[in-house]
């Protein structure tokens, strides 16, 4: 029975708070801002699938408030954070932290940006709760490792204490304030993985609720409703239910290192990042100059969650498209690229790609299975029909931290998103100045007025 005290020993959410303390300098800042504004370009180009337009239904009914919600104009922040909470993930395009296989953008920056225009927050002080909340995401999740992933969506199961820390800092939460947020995120840490087994909406309304449950968390959290101080660790607690084999040192590991934003991957490409090393091995072997006519087969060797999640040789939908390592490798090799329109219909029934994609054999490598979550990587062979052989090793696809994608590509597909969702030009580039402007000292306020300009062709 609880009798109103807390357990004597110390708890790894204090341990991992007193990490969120160390410096922040401008060059962390200037990397939240472009996760922001890789965020944004996502809930933009996602605002048009059937899951975004369904939200924003849901949402239409609902009062008017202070925060930007796709869809619906201006909402009240714990609508707006379900809403756009399950925009960043819908076309494949999220950030991703490979080791903790968290994404942590798709509810940290939706819980944030709501609370922060509910406050009134400083840019400054959004951008730092960006980075503290991607560090508990990623921290807990590292922890939470491939046995938790098995079975649960990392990225709500631990991107909700993410969410909760950054709202924690923009309401200026103390420490016992804060460690009661992660307690009671930790009650709210929830996402099946059966939703991929199902035709359902159910991972964006994980993302979304994630972000919602950690704005709830700090918001209750500061009017002093107490949480569990050891949420993570204890008996009956987050590791104990949900990971049989965690590395709970990972929480608190490189203590006085980078924050861990910087490890944390960009996608070029529209597909599951599981896809992402067999469309950079693709395209090497295009690059190289592969005949297409005179080849025989191609075998792709990868990790074992790749193909847990990606082995779809025939897909039948633009969903299944962008979890498909056979279509992946058929585009690339074939278009050079892939595209938002190499996962429509028209792609799919395409007969050269068809053709293709049924040389493509995908086979678990066990050295891929060993680096991974590490590394996410591939071997590409292609077989000429005269017996000649070509391999392709991936180690790092395009957007890791070691393969990174350039300010100026990241910035160009913020903008190509933006313009597919039916973004001028000049909106777009005025909210994309204004987001990159945060980490130099521009104001939330003009930033949230060139949002609300961005969002009026799309509400």
């Amino acid at each position: 029975m609880n009798d109103g005290s807390y357990p004597a020993s110390p708890s790894l959410t204090r341990a991992l708070l007193r990490l969120l303390e160390r410096p922040i300098t401008p060059a962390d800042r200037a990397r939240a801002a472009l996760h922001l504004l890789d965020w944004l370009g996502c809930a933009f180009v996602g605002r048009s699938a059937p899951a975004a337009q369904a939200l924003a239904r849901w949402a239409q009914p609902g009062a008017a408030g202070p925060c930007s919600t796709w869809g619906v104009g201006r909402r009240e922040a714990s609508v707006a954070a379900l809403v756009n909470g399950g925009l960043g993930n819908l076309l494949e395009l999220d950030d991703l932290h490979r080791r903790s296989i968290v994404h942590p953008g798709d509810t940290v920056v939706p819980a944030a940006l709501a609370l922060a225009e509910r406050e009134g927050a400083s840019g400054q002080a959004l951008l730092d709760a960006l980075l503290r909340g991607y560090e508990v995401a990623i921290r807990i999740g590292m922890a939470a490792g491939p046995s938790h992933y098995r079975y649960f969506y990392s990225t709500a199961t631990c991107g909700v204490f993410g969410a909760a820390a950054a709202c924690s800092h923009l309401l200026g939460l103390d420490t016992e304030q804060s460690l009661d947020a992660l307690g009671q995120a930790g009650m709210m840490a929830a996402g099946l993985w059966q939703c991929r087994q199902e035709p359902t909406f159910s991972k964006q309304l994980a993302s979304g609720r994630a972000a919602q449950s950690g704005l709830l968390a700090a918001d209750l959290a500061a009017t002093g409703f107490a949480g569990a101080r050891q949420i993570l660790e204890g008996s009956h607690g987050f590791f104990a239910a949900t990971c049989p084999q965690p590395d709970v040192a990972a929480i608190l590991a490189g203590a006085e290192g980078p924050w861990k934003i910087h490890e944390v991957s960009f996608k070029p490409w529209s597909a599951c990042r599981h896809v992402h090393p067999a469309i950079e091995a693709a395209l090497a072997l295009r690059a190289d100059g592969l005949d297409l006519q005179q080849l025989q087969s191609l075998s792709l060797h990868t990790y074992a969650d790749a193909l847990a999640f990606a082995d779809c040789p025939v897909p039948q939908s633009a969903h299944q498209a962008r979890f498909s390592l056979q279509h992946a490798v058929a585009v690339a090799s074939l278009r050079g690229d892939m595209t938002l329109q190499d996962s429509e219909p028209e792609a799919l029934s395409d007969l050269a790609l068809a053709q293709l994609r049924q040389k493509v054999q995908v086979l678990e490598d066990p050295a891929c299975t060993r680096a991974y979550p590490e590394r996410y990587s591939a071997r590409l062979v292609a077989r000429m029909h005269s017996g000649a052989e070509r391999v392709i090793e991936v180690q790092t696809a395009k957007g890791d931290p070691e393969n990174p994608m350039s300010q100026t590509e990241l910035e160009a597909k913020a903008l190509s998103l933006m313009q597919a969702a039916g973004v001028s030009a000049q909106a777009g580039d005025r909210l994309v100045h204004s987001t990159l402007a945060l980490a130099r000292g521009g104001r939330l306020q003009d930033f949230s007025e060139a949002l609300t300009q961005a969002l009026l062709v799309v509400t």
